[in-house]
């Protein structure tokens, strides 16, 4: 993989006080892109995956706000586990990049932050067709 469309774990800022703790995003600065939208998933039930699907355009930024969850990522050729569990380290995923996430702990709540607004055209839902649109993109289709 071209090293622009690499997931990464992203260290965020972690202020601690006897109080509780404080973790901050600023886009554009922790992470590499504006930030278009914010939705959160929650009440996840055991055994249940979420995604399945890899975007043209957009790119996210994942923190396990609570709980745990492991985010998996496929490049048509390898695939990568990362495992989310502090609410100051987040996952960076590039566009073109198939990705879910499965293992979701009890009370989880995940954040995701997006590049893009919603739109549904953006969305690559079947794996052959994420394929075929690698294939493409590697030839200039």
């Amino acid at each position: 993989m071209r090293p622009e469309t690499k997931p990464c774990l992203i260290h965020l800022p972690k202020i601690e006080d006897v109080r509780g703790n404080l973790t901050f995003i600023e886009e554009e600065d922790h992470i590499p892109f504006k930030v278009q939208r914010v939705y959160w998933i929650y009440d996840v039930p055991g055994g249940e995956k979420r995604g399945g699907h890899a975007f043209i355009k957009q790119k996210e930024f994942i923190v396990a706000l609570s709980g745990s969850l492991d985010v998996i990522i496929n490049d048509g050729a390898v695939e990568n586990k990362f495992h989310l569990n502090r609410s100051y380290f987040g996952l960076y995923i590039p566009n073109g990049l198939w990705r879910h996430m499965e293992n979701f702990s009890t009370n989880s709540v995940v954040m995701v932050l997006s590049s893009t607004a919603f739109e549904e055209a953006d969305y690559i839902r079947e794996f052959t067709k994420y394929l075929s649109f690698l294939k493409n993109e590697k030839h200039g289709l």
